[in-house]
């Protein structure tokens, strides 16, 4: 799905209910309904359309839109209706809408394709989408072109694709076909001629690997708050009052009233601090694993047959089946 020079991004759906997903996740994903367009044939079957120009701005118009992509996914979507050439009436919502309604009802004189040139799209594209369009495809839009990458992988998730990508399949397919239709030809070996070979072809499936979104994966810190118990020895010091007997010792002074002795005491107090420090360390990368897929699909081959008639014998050799 390339993505243009204009940041369009383009997704054609063969059913309107991946058109409706493809919109709903563009919106998780925080594309703007002012970025997303919807193109939908056939506006005159859309309870609310009286005539090609009149406005689905009015009352009952998204509610009647369910007949082509679902309230759901054109609610909030500027909706107008329009006449195209050879096609016949269409739906235009989200932004390619807010175009028609601001160029008038003539914006569309010259057809689809003349649109889509003026919008950027080269005109090569813009007649395979005006082909899908009348072969009553949905065609969703994506104006971006800084997230132009992101809003092609989600239309594709939903089976989306555009004009290069469905060039590049049809091309393959005709590759792994060989490129034609084999005809059935019949040819008679005349005497002389020797040996004549046919060829035996078989279809092989061939496959590729894109990258598409899965999800992500976010890692952040939290503070948490949990309390901690230490145990930690402190000293400190007791006075020790010992009261001994004494005799036969005189004494060295008179009688003494009112004396006192005083003496410290200390003992050792906890303070408690809180310092940050490093413990562990989470290292966040990706890296690239190798899963084993089991794709599978239908293939031709061809097989020989040999028919005899009349009084003749054909000697097989090799794996050749009667």
């Amino acid at each position: 799905m390339a993505t243009k020079k204009n940041g369009i991004v383009v997704g054609v759906f063969k059913d309107h209910s991946q058109a409706e997903k493809a919109i709903d996740a563009l919106r998780r994903a925080g594309f703007r309904d002012s970025q997303i367009g919807v193109v939908v044939r056939d506006g005159k079957k859309v309870k609310g359309i009286k005539n090609s120009k009149e406005s689905l701005a009015e009352e009952g118009a998204l509610g009647g839109a369910a007949v082509g992509l679902g309230a759901g996914a054109l609610a909030g979507l500027a909706v107008l209706s329009n006449v195209i050439p050879a096609i016949g009436p269409a739906l235009f919502a989200g932004w390619l809408g807010s175009i028609l309604s601001r160029a008038g009802a003539g914006a569309l004189a010259g057809g689809l394709i003349g649109t889509l040139v003026g919008l950027g799209i080269p005109e090569e594209d813009a007649e395979f989408y005006e082909k899908e369009l009348k072969a009553g495809r949905t065609i969703v839009t994506v104006k971006n072109a800084s997230r132009a990458d992101e809003a092609r992988t989600i239309l594709q998730r939903y089976e989306g694709y555009d004009a290069a990508y469905y060039r590049e399949q049809k091309a393959t397919t005709t590759t792994a076909r060989g490129g034609r239709t084999a005809a059935a030809t019949t040819r008679t070996v005349t005497e002389g001629e020797g040996e004549q070979k046919v060829e035996l072809k078989e279809e092989e499936l061939r496959v590729r690997k894109q990258p598409v979104n899965k999800g992500e994966v976010r890692v952040r810190k939290d503070v948490v708050t949990e309390h901690k118990t230490l145990e930690v020895p402190v000293t400190r010091e007791e006075v020790v009052v010992e009261r001994r007997p004494v005799r036969g010792r005189r004494a060295a002074s008179d009688l003494e009233g009112n004396r006192e002795i005083r003496i410290p005491v200390k003992e050792e107090e906890v303070l408690v601090e809180k310092t940050p420090v490093v413990k562990e360390e989470v290292v966040v990368g990706k890296r690239k694993t190798q899963d084993t897929k089991r794709v599978g699909g239908t293939v031709r081959r061809e097989e020989v047959k040999i028919e005899e008639q009349g009084n003749v014998k054909a000697t097989r050799r090799g794996n050749l089946k009667v």
